[in-house]
């Protein structure tokens, strides 16, 4: 895991000690080697900071060539089948110098072109200069596991694994985007491609960039999506799918293994990462596995991740969050670039940080309840199903409708949404003037009118919440502390199988992740196997300080630049609002640490 840069300037020479520091603000994420590469005539620039995985050696250092010297890549991210496509590419008659992943992606650019997206399975974000055809390739992976900004800035394009490398070293920062302050507000992340700032762009999971430098400074853009999640409604046997569910699992679990380091796991005595680590132990794996416990609070998940790794006997260490850890919020919306109000960043940050001090690189779970059905709004909407299966008729067809899914889905994912309604009520008239309140236009885009509301649900889960929110959320909080995640529940196939079923085959509303658990249940307790689903947050109120935030916000920066009115900021404390409060708050910090 890496962080990576990029420049190509307009007009003039880039300055490399300029360059060198942009990439240098991603040390974090590259802690163990840094480079840098100019191109011959000065305009041209590609940086790298290393988190080393597979080959250990200096031949592993980026950025990377080919044999001619014309072709250039930085590269972050793990490649689970480059063992597979190195032999298929040595075959072809590719030479290889070193034993890295990356060198891969390199050579597969050569042989195929934009084509090597499809063959690589993986969790990826690289960027190739293609000096010949005078090309600039941007690409990220399926599921936006990792990420990837890119925008125009003061003469040139520029692009990076984080946009404070952008940022650094700029004589102005760029405007700020008080569009994405109405999704921020309304969903809690900022939506792709938008960011926080004008013309600064996050390239969406599953797309590529293609950037042609024609003659005279002229450059055509084009940004395509590579990769679409496709729905089906196969009614196999539930054996059959249980089966399938186990060999895709299992051949995940075997590829994400790959490293020459020993990999750990987060353990949270949940489903998802108990699984994952009864999995790794069928591998022969013994993984360090880490969790974080809320003081004071019988339901603690430490105490399960406890039980899970004496029945698996792997060796569990823990920590205990306390609500000092608000304080945290500073350094979170450094390492964030973005405001996100999702509470749960805390506890994700300390068990990395935990995780960090032991392993380089650990298993998560992330992605198993959006594929197997394991959040309660997926539950909410097949009860819905149920009705409709009675009555064919209205409710039916209101199920199928766009605004019947902006509002459900809407609700679900901003626990106390602020829809054009209500944000009025809590903005200054300034910053009302400018903003899109409603935010429809994120969810038209990925809407398809659906047979199967539940599959709309997932399709949409999976398009939107867990890779803008989710991925985003563990990427920034595990790479502040130089730690990879790695997610095998989002193998492709195993996520393409899934999407493939009726949604009939998969989901019981009384059996959680029916799939999922019908491979578990042999070989965990059953006390785990019995717990409710349980948010990665403490107790409902453990961060929900409504003193601490209204301190933050009275005469703060965001009422001082016209975007909360005091008004607002009163009513939310009047109606001990913490939910609005929180997301209020990190947006407060934000703009104190990023546009003050």
């Amino acid at each position: 895991m890496c962080g990576i840069n990029g420049q190509i300037n307009d007009q003039g020479l880039i300055d490399p000690a300029v360059f060198n520091a942009k990439r240098d603000t991603l040390s974090h994420r590259g802690p163990d080697d840094a480079s840098s590469w100019f191109s011959e005539d000065g305009r041209i620039a590609l940086g790298f900071r290393r988190l080393s995985f597979l080959d250990l050696s200096v031949a592993g250092r980026q950025p990377m060539c080919n044999e001619e010297s014309d072709i250039w890549l930085v590269f972050n991210g793990e490649i689970y089948n480059y063992l597979e496509l190195r032999e298929e590419l040595r075959q072809l008659g590719h030479r290889f110098s070193s034993q890295t992943d990356a060198e891969v992606v390199l050579h597969g650019y050569e042989e195929w072109g934009h084509g090597v997206l499809s063959r690589l399975k993986g969790m990826f974000a690289f960027g190739i200069w293609d000096q010949k055809r005078k090309n600039l390739f941007l690409a990220r992976d399926r599921f936006g596991i990792k990420p990837l900004y890119y925008g125009q800035l003061e003469g040139s394009f520029q692009f990076a694994s984080e946009i404070k490398a952008m940022l650094h070293g700029e004589p102005r920062r760029p405007a700020l985007n008080r569009h994405a302050i109405g999704d921020y507000l309304s969903y809690r992340y900022i939506p792709s491609p938008d960011t926080i700032w004008e013309n600064i762009h996050k390239l969406p999971p599953g797309h590529f960039l293609h950037l042609h430098m024609g003659e005279n400074g002229s450059a055509e853009k084009r940004v395509a999506q590579y990769w679409r999640p496709q729905l089906g409604y196969q009614r196999i046997p539930v054996e059959s799918a249980i089966e399938q569910v186990h060999s895709l699992l299992s051949q995940s679990v075997e590829t994400h293994l790959r490293s020459d380091v020993p990999i750990g796991a987060f353990l949270s005595g949940g489903y998802d990462s108990s699984a994952l680590v009864d999995y790794m132990t069928r591998q022969g794996c013994r993984p360090n596995t880490f969790s974080i416990g809320f003081e004071a609070w019988p339901q603690s998940e430490h105490l399960y991740a406890e039980m899970v790794a004496r029945h698996l006997q792997v060796p569990h260490f823990s920590a205990i969050a306390t609500k000092g850890e608000l304080d945290l919020l500073d350094k979170l919306v450094y390492h964030y670039d973005e405001p996100i109000a999702d509470i749960s960043i805390i506890p994700t940050y300390m068990v990395s940080k935990l995780a960090a001090a032991h392993n380089k690189a650990v298993f998560s779970g992330e992605g198993a309840d959006e594929i197997f059905g394991g959040y309660w709004w997926q539950k909410d909407i097949a009860r819905y199903s149920r009705f409709s299966a009675i009555n064919d008729g209205l409710l039916h067809r209101l199920m199928r409708r766009p605004s019947f899914f902006l509002e459900k889905y809407a609700e679900a994912m901003a626990m106390g949404r602020m829809n054009s309604a209500n944000l009025r009520d809590y903005l200054h008239a300034d910053t009302w003037e400018f903003i899109n309140p409603q935010s429809e236009w994120f969810y038209n885009r990925h809407f398809r009118p659906f047979e199967r509301p539940l599959k709309a649900f997932q399709y949409l889960d999976i398009c939107t919440f867990m890779g803008e929110l989710v991925l985003t959320k563990m990427d920034r909080a595990s790479m502040a502390h130089s730690l990879e995640v790695r997610v095998p529940f989002l193998d492709h196939e195993l996520v393409e199988f899934m999407l493939s079923l009726d949604q009939k085959v998969y989901f019981r509303p009384e059996e959680t992740k029916f799939l999922l658990y019908a491979n578990i249940r042999h070989s965990l307790p059953e006390a785990i196997l019995q717990r409710p689903k349980q948010g990665f947050v403490g107790p409902d109120t453990y961060y929900m300080d409504i003193p601490w935030y209204a301190g933050q916000l009275q005469n703060g920066a965001l009422i001082q630049q016209n975007i909360l009115s005091r008004e607002g900021l009163q009513k939310m404390i009047n109606e001990q609002d913490h939910w609005r409060l929180w997301k209020f708050t990190v947006l407060e910090k934000w703009v104190r640490r990023w546009h003050e």
